[in-house]
């Protein structure tokens, strides 16, 4: 098992959703805290609420690129590799989860929801996760460094 699956057991043991935990985790690669981020995040959780929406793992994902290249204050421009990013973790997340049939929650965990497949979310999360991490590094981005307004 790896350190990423062993994390996200443990914050998933304390309540957290799959949204929830990769900001938390991409946050803890920049030593930092965000408890309104992080409650924030809970509304993606489940496709949004309703198993219907899309996998909280991809938008999840999605909102950790936007953390390292999105705009946040008047003084930053949003990277041109945000963009870019996010299609190919898009891309990647649709070429993964072929064998479920679609994206979406209720797609992939089925009619039980997340709890009934905690194996399937969990495999997903940390997968995610990494893809994420992946796409930054090989774009050029610090995975442990705050966002840089130069990109």
């Amino acid at each position: 098992m790896n350190e990423t699956l062993i994390r996200l057991m443990a914050l998933g043991g304390k309540g957290y959703k799959c949204s929830q935990i990769m900001i938390i985790m991409a946050l803890e690669v920049r030593g930092e805290n965000n408890p309104a981020l992080t409650r924030a995040m809970a509304g993606l959780s489940y496709g949004c609420g309703n198993s219907r929406g899309n996998c909280g793992a991809l938008t999840g994902g999605a909102c950790v690129l936007g953390l390292y290249a999105g705009k946040g204050t008047d003084e930053e421009d949003v990277s041109e590799s945000l963009l870019p990013m996010t299609q190919e973790l898009s891309d990647w997340f649709l070429e993964r989860t072929a064998e479920y049939g679609g994206i979406n929650c209720e797609t992939i965990v089925g009619e039980g929801g997340p709890d009934a497949s905690r194996q399937i979310c969990g495999a997903l999360v940390a997968e995610t996760f990494e893809k994420c991490m992946e796409i930054l590094m090989k774009t050029g981005f610090d995975p442990a460094q705050a966002h840089d307004d130069s990109r």
